[in-house]
Parts: structure tokens; sequence; C-alpha cells
């Protein structure tokens, strides 16, 4: 019965992710994820590692960061907007106390395309956050998330 669950990857309507974290050495871990792909993170040389990927932290707000972007841009292409490029800027601040939970993050797309709306895009990022975006929804437990966005001409 595990056999069937994995197959389709979906427990009474919940998604299931499953991943595997291995540690490769001092402060380097692979990361292996549902679908198969591997990344690596490292830790500073000051904590033993060789700074050879991202940290854990900051992939949380990676993560963050490619979700967010991907729900405003199936929205606007929705919304029938001609979108060439979107770049999320992410700025944090993390608690400085164990455990050091971000306590502020800011969210910031650019939007680049032609003729966009102002009011469709400010109508993506409003829904990516308050709807879309299981990533900045979570961390919106602990931290105070603000969004904003500059569209720009192609």
């Amino acid at each position: 019965m595990l056999l069937f669950f994995q197959k389709i990857n979906c427990l009474w309507g919940v998604k299931i992710l499953d991943i595997k974290v291995s540690w490769a050495g001092e402060a380097l871990f692979i990361g292996k994820s549902t679908t198969g792909h591997k990344v690596l993170m490292d830790g500073p040389s000051e904590g033993g590692g060789h700074d050879l990927g991202p940290r854990p932290m900051e992939m949380l707000l990676l993560g963050t960061g490619s979700c967010s972007c991907y729900d405003v841009l199936s929205i606007l292409k929705k919304s029938r907007q001609d979108v060439v490029a979107c770049e999320v800027e992410i700025s944090s601040k993390r608690a400085i106390t164990e455990p050091k939970v971000f306590t502020n993050i800011h969210i910031h797309f650019k939007v680049t395309g032609i003729d966009l709306k102002k009011k469709q895009v400010e109508r993506a990022v409003l829904l990516s956050a308050e709807k879309y975006c299981s990533a900045s929804i979570m961390l919106g437990a602990t931290a105070k998330i603000t969004h904003t966005f500059k569209i720009l001409d192609a």
C-alpha cells in the first residue's frame, strides 16, 4: 500500500513531499527533492564549511522567491499581460537569539513587459502573498512579510 501512495504522491487530497538530506562532511549537505533533483548546501568557513553552496536559511528564501515569482507570472499570464522578465529581490532580518527565525521579510518584484497594467501586477502580487505562495504564507507565521513591485517597460 505504501508504494501505491508514493506513486500517486497524494494521500486524502494532501500532496506528499518526501525529500532526503545527506551529510557530506563538515558543514556540507546534499539535498534530494521529491522529483530527484539534487542541491548542495554548505556553511561558512567559520562554521566548518567551504562556502560551496547556499546556507539552509538562504534556501528557504530562494524557495519563497521562486514560489511567489511563479505565482505572479502565472496570474499575469492568465490576465493576458505580456511579461518578458520577472525578478524577485528578497531582504530579510532574523532574530538575534536562537532559534534565529526570520522576523522581517521584504519581497520586491521587478516585472518587465509590454504595456503592463499596474492594477493587474498589483493583483497578482497580492494573490500570491495572500492565497497561493505556500512558502511565504508559512514564513508569515513568524515573520512580518511585506511586498512591493516595480513595472519596467520592455
